[in-house]
Order: structure tokens, then sequence, then C-alpha cells
């Protein structure tokens, strides 16, 4: 919670990540208090709830909320470009960093293809149902846009091989190692061995 505020991010967009994963929780909430067992037991509207079911939920709750406001904290302050690169920097495969980059470019790019298709199908009167007409265009659908989708990727990699493209991501904003990162790198790393600690004696 310190890091998100740190961040100074929109609360209403994180409680609106949070609400997903809580709700995940809320179901873990009304079926390990039932089934979990054990010898400890509260009485409540009528039902025995085990208490070890009750903490266990509490625990993955908290722990869920808490990896979400760590990466909402830390990702969300960063463009993907500056990510790739600090990805590569960091010795990552090269292969996974243009693969990243280059699926957080193109994914909106083939969502708006598949969206101007579907609006061509509905002005031609195409109106989805149950039945074999509905199935096939979706499949036709799908296919043009695999196909476009492919089209688009040859003449990229073309463009860039023309433009001398090796492999390598080379980023446009110089990337160096501030006393603030260290700090907070060192911050995040003693926390993290507290609560190895923490564990291993709890």
């Amino acid at each position: 919670m310190l890091l998100t505020a740190a961040a100074r991010l929109s609360w209403a967009a994180i409680l609106r990540r949070l609400l997903i994963v809580n709700s995940f929780n809320a179901l873990l909430w009304l079926l390990l208090p039932l089934t979990y067992g054990g010898t400890e037991v509260v009485r409540f509207a009528g039902l025995n709830l085990s208490l070890t079911g009750l903490r266990l939920a509490a625990l993955i709750t908290i722990k869920g909320n808490a990896a979400v406001l760590l990466f909402i904290s830390l990702l969300s302050t960063s463009t993907v470009a500056r990510l790739g690169h600090s990805l590569q920097l960091l010795r990552l495969s090269p292969r996974l960093c243009l693969l990243l980059l280059f699926s957080y470019r193109y994914l909106g790019l083939i969502h708006e293809e598949f969206l101007r298709l579907h609006r061509a199908a509905e002005l031609r009167c195409f109106h989805p149902r149950t039945n074999l007409h509905t199935y096939r265009t979706y499949g036709h659908l799908l296919g043009m846009v695999i196909v476009r989708s492919w089209n688009r990727a040859a003449r990229v990699q073309q463009a860039m091989l023309l433009r001398g493209f090796s492999g390598t991501f080379h980023s446009l904003e110089p990337t160096e190692l501030h006393r603030n990162d260290v700090l907070l790198m060192a911050g995040l790393l003693l926390t993290a061995l507290l609560l190895v600690v923490l564990e291993l004696i709890g």
C-alpha cells in the first residue's frame, strides 16, 4: 500500500483491479470455512465455521491483494518499451523481450482489425445467432483476422530488415541507475527477506 501510494496512481482504477481479484477471494471465504475442517469451530447463523478455514481465507486474501498492489505499483509507473529494454539489460532472453514489445504493440491493432471486420459484417445485416450460418461467419471472420495479421507481420519484418534490425532492441531513452533505485531495491529485498524469515518462524 505504501508503494501504491508513492506511485500516485488512480485509486479508482486500482480498486477496479482489486475487485476482480477479491471476487475470487469471496468464493474462498464462502467455501473454506465450511469445508476445511479442523478442531476449532465458530458458530455463525446456525453454521459451524472452521476457524482454520477462516484464517486460511484471510491469509490468501491478504497475500493476493499484496501481490496485486506490488505489481501495479511497480509496473504501472513504467512504459512497456522501457520495461522491455530493462528486461533485456537484466540478460533476459532477447526473443522474449521482443515478443513482449511486439505483443503489446500489435494486439491492439489486431483487435481493431477484428472490430472493423465485425462492423462490416453487421452493415451487411449479420446478426449472431446459435446456428450454422453464425458459426461459419465467425470462422471466416477469424480466418481473415489471421491472414491480415500474417500479412502485416510480413510487412513489418521487411520494414525492420530494411532499417538494419539485427534482433537487438535499442531504447531512445537513456537508462541510468540512480541512488533512489538502489535504495528501493535494497528495501524491497530486505522486506522480502523479512517475510521469508517470518514465514519460517511461523
